[in-house]
């Protein structure tokens, strides 16, 4: 417990230490910072507590999208490594094709969306869709066959179907994989849903709102943003690890 609280204790120490260097002006003083250039803390709080209602709104519209993108992005890798592991030579072509796929830049992708799409949330989760297929896909396809030794050849001297073998020890296996994935897929999902809005027409989102503020100069409002942005990453990444933590429990990683 002791080390758990100092693995705890010491990234708030060192973050609210930076929070008050920042604060200070240090940082300004040591890059030549001016203020309009990078406001204060003091600054966007006071920015964000005034524009509350606006920002919350513009949250919930990408964090929504971000989420329809990473269920159903996350949905369709898995198929992929199921159907990868259950048709070996025609499944890896199909890993392969994900793979080339996730290698699309995002700031490409967008654009192509917006054209497929006729409003921003459905380009919002085709981007975000795309995004998050290759991480589950070639997670849960070497969850699926990385299996221990002599297991399968035990389930099969026992004459347990394919089905079986699947859900008994296939698919637990997989567990500790497909949450790694979704760790990698949540931060990823609330970026590329960011850059998408960067190119959609509809102008709510904080992806939009940063780009807009940031042009016209109006920095503590991008800032706000920014920091909201940043803490909704944070707090769906902690809901994962805390779904991990009740869900594998029998993992070596969790002991």
């Amino acid at each position: 417990m002791i080390e758990k609280t100092k693995n705890v204790l010491w990234p708030l120490f060192f973050g609210l230490l930076f929070i008050v260097i920042w604060q200070l002006g240090l940082i300004h003083a040591a890059l030549g910072f001016k203020l309009f250039q990078l406001p204060l803390p003091s600054q966007i709080v006071n920015t964000l507590c005034k524009n509350l209602p606006k920002v919350l709104k513009d949250t919930a519209a990408t964090v929504s999208g971000a989420l329809t993108g990473l269920v159903i992005g996350s949905a369709i890798g898995f198929l992929v490594a199921v159907i990868a592991t259950l048709f070996p030579k025609w499944g890896r072509t199909g890993l392969s094709i994900v793979a080339a796929f996730n290698a699309i830049p995002i700031v490409a992708l967008s654009p192509i969306m917006n054209r497929w799409f006729s409003n921003g949330f459905g380009q919002k989760v085709g981007v975000v869709s795309v995004v998050c297929m290759a991480a589950m896909s070639i997670n849960s396809y070497r969850g699926l066959n990385d299996l221990k030794p002599f297991a399968k050849d035990l389930l099969e001297s026992y004459a347990a179907t394919q089905k079986t073998i699947f859900f008994k020890l296939r698919l637990p296996n997989c567990l500790p994989s497909m949450l790694t994935a979704l760790k990698i897929n949540i931060t990823a999902a609330i970026m590329a849903a960011m850059i998408s809005e960067y190119f959609a027409a509809s102008t709510v989102g904080i992806g939009f709102q940063i780009k807009d503020n940031l042009r016209k100069g109006m920095m503590s409002m991008g800032w706000s943003y920014i920091v909201i942005a940043s803490l909704v990453g944070i707090i769906l990444y902690l809901i994962i690890l805390l779904v991990e933590r009740r869900t594998i429990k029998w993992h070596a990683s969790q002991r």
